[in-house]
């Protein structure tokens, strides 16, 4: 089923969709808005997914907190500290 919605759109997205079927990049308003939906909606998958790996993952640590298995976290942070500056010096070179 085909649905039909009016928009306003302000003039530099209006200019942006024209400059895009002007490429030849689409053929069409619609084609446009088709991908940049297709995108947002791939966009939102996979940041529901992301949230349900880290609600999991803060799930874990609790268990493993209420069971005493706790880090200490100085060692942690160092730990993470010198991660950072580990892939600081590999990004120079």
């Amino acid at each position: 089923m085909i649905v039909k919605m009016p928009i306003t759109l302000p003039p530099e997205l209006e200019q942006f969709i024209e400059s895009q079927i002007a490429q030849g990049k689409y053929t069409s308003v619609d084609e446009v808005f088709l991908a940049g939906i297709k995108l947002l909606e791939e966009r939102e998958r996979l940041y529901q997914g992301r949230f349900e790996e880290l609600r999991h993952e803060v799930m874990v640590g609790i268990c493993e907190a209420e069971q005493g298995e706790l880090l200490d976290a100085e060692v942690v942070i160092t730990g993470l500290q010198e991660k950072l500056r580990q892939r600081r010096v590999q990004s120079d070179q």
